[in-house]
């Protein structure tokens, strides 16, 4: 098996590299990334040169895209994606280019090319916000209902991959997933953001009241579910990846000053997000039951393991909020610490 995957030196896609390789001894993967700022080729240290292929390119650039192809590949795996909803508020341009021409591009590169399927990932953000005070969870049927500009780019996507395969045939699958947690996470997504402010006694900010509430997964076990969409999902079906983990954002944050023995006084609440969803909830009956899927990891086992994981890798880190990042948290949370160096 050859896979073509974009956005493979990213958080979740560079997880998905390392388990795919570990878990099939036959498998090549391609890895095509344009390594914008949460790109990190650090995440794939240790890959085996010989079945890991990287190719630095964007998935707008048709030329590129098609190039990469030459060596024939089985399935495309498209992680490649503009996905903080905080940088789409403040210019969308890159993430309409991005979320929708791109996966235009490469769904014309598929059929070019014959590939045998593409697995599109995918968000539960663009099906909108739950209510609070009901025991209800999004199913795969759900109205779309995006709030916010990078939901809308990733609904719009959903869209193209449902018409390649209804109009043209094309052997797709859609997955989405709630909030991923794990190794190698950019720490401007909540729970690396906690980690390394905390680790640094730098105060923490929270949007709004705090409450509202996230499916969280650890990713290792949302990859797991990829791959068996990829080996087992039906053409055309959307599948649900969620691990049945409903926390409050102030209480994730609580959990992990707990854990690192740092007081809740780090806390500072600043201006909630325009837009902000309250509630996320995916109902993953179907992945469970169809595709014999579930999820392995406990909330607390995946972030004791996380915990350590920033806690070892302290480089890392440093060179992740080095740079653009430091200006960026700035602009975003108005100057409430300085990132380290």
């Amino acid at each position: 098996m050859h896979l073509f995957v974009t956005g493979g030196a990213g958080f979740i896609g560079s997880a998905f590299i390392r388990l795919a390789l570990a878990e099939d001894p036959t498998c090549r993967i391609t890895n095509f990334d344009a390594l914008t700022y949460a790109g990190n080729l650090d995440n794939l240290k240790g890959v085996d040169p010989q079945r890991h292929r990287f190719l630095r390119g964007d998935i707008t650039d048709r030329h590129a895209v098609t190039a990469a192809l030459e060596v024939p590949a089985d399935v495309i795996v498209n992680f490649a994606a503009e996905s903080h909803v905080d940088r789409s508020i403040q210019c969308s341009d890159t993430f309409l280019r991005t979320n929708i021409l791109g996966t235009q591009v490469l769904l014309d590169a598929a059929r070019l090319k014959g590939i045998q399927r593409f697995i599109q990932i995918s968000t539960d953000e663009v099906l909108g916000s739950l209510p609070e005070d009901a025991d209800v969870l999004s199913t795969e049927d759900a109205a779309y209902a995006p709030n916010n500009p990078y939901a809308a780019s990733k609904a719009a996507a959903e869209h193209l991959v449902r018409a390649a395969q209804r109009t043209f045939g094309l052997d797709a699958v859609i997955t989405r997933c709630g909030n991923n947690f794990g190794p190698c996470q950019f720490p401007e997504k909540l729970i690396p953001l906690i980690l390394s402010n905390a680790i640094l006694d730098q105060p923490i900010p929270v949007y709004g009241d705090g409450r509202q509430v996230r499916d969280w997964i650890y990713v290792d076990d949302h990859c797991r579910a990829i791959l068996r969409a990829l080996a087992a999902g039906t053409a055309g079906e959307i599948y649900h990846i969620g691990a049945r983990n409903e926390r409050q954002n102030l209480d994730v944050v609580a959990a992990i000053l707990k854990a690192l023995g740092k007081p809740e006084s780090l806390i500072r609440f600043v201006t909630d997000r325009p837009g902000h969803d309250r509630r996320y909830a995916l109902d993953p009956t179907k992945i469970e039951r169809d595709l014999g899927w579930r999820a392995c990891e406990t909330w607390e086992s995946g972030l004791l393991k996380t915990i350590r994981w920033y806690n070892d890798n302290g480089n890392w880190l440093a060179r992740a909020r080095s740079g653009s990042y430091r200006e960026y948290y700035d602009r975003q949370y108005g100057g409430t610490t300085e990132t380290s160096s």
